[in-house]
């Protein structure tokens, strides 16, 4: 497989995993499903993580893999294939601004899974207030202290699931880029070699 052809493969492949991140970004600004105050809301959710870091970051890279496909840039000094080459290079820059994005996303949702959520709490008999009854990632092991949280319903899975998903797919994302880094590189020395023919297919 040539380098353009395997480059649109990584871009057909981030696309919908910067959907996913966007969408699972959004739905952490409901907690439980349901609608809150902006005030009791996650602060890391304010991050944008999946929409800026593993979503519209994600897609400039992702864009650029898909047209090195079809690339017919006229070349330099009459070589054709040499404007393909510069077209793989740049290729990398992109790739690394993916890796840049989505590394974002990644410690964003390590440290919202570790912080836990936002919720409704009792205060030992003076009423509940918001806030965050788990600080250092104790609850992760005990499904117990999920309790603690009293409102809105199910809002620990709800967090800790859409976290981890955002989690799951910045590294997918970021393994992608690093894999077109490589892809580029070997575009850039070795040309397009589709057919043996260094990119003139």
């Amino acid at each position: 497989m040539c380098s353009g052809s395997f480059a649109k493969c990584l871009g057909i492949s981030l696309m919908p995993l910067s959907i996913v991140c966007v969408l699972c970004n959004i739905l952490l600004f409901f907690p439980g499903g349901k609608a809150v105050e902006s005030e009791n809301i996650t602060e890391q959710v304010w991050y944008f993580g999946g929409i800026l870091g593993s979503g519209v970051l994600m897609i400039f890279p992702a864009l650029v893999f898909l047209g090195l496909k079809n690339n017919d840039c006229c070349g330099c000094c009459g070589n054709e294939s040499c404007g393909r080459r510069f077209a793989m290079l740049s290729s990398i820059l992109f790739a690394a601004v993916g890796v840049l994005g989505a590394g974002y996303s990644v410690i964003v949702s390590a440290v919202g899974i570790n912080h836990g959520p936002k919720c409704v709490i009792s205060m030992d008999g003076n009423g509940t207030e918001w806030g965050t009854p788990f600080s250092n990632g104790d609850y992760l092991g005990n499904q117990t202290a999920w309790s603690k949280c009293l409102e809105p319903p199910g809002v620990v899975s709800w967090h800790l699931s859409l976290f981890s998903v955002l989690l799951v797919m910045g590294l997918i994302q970021m393994a992608l880029c690093a894999v077109q880094v490589v892809n580029g590189l070997l575009g850039a020395l070795c040309g397009d070699c589709c057919g043996g023919s260094d990119g003139n297919v």
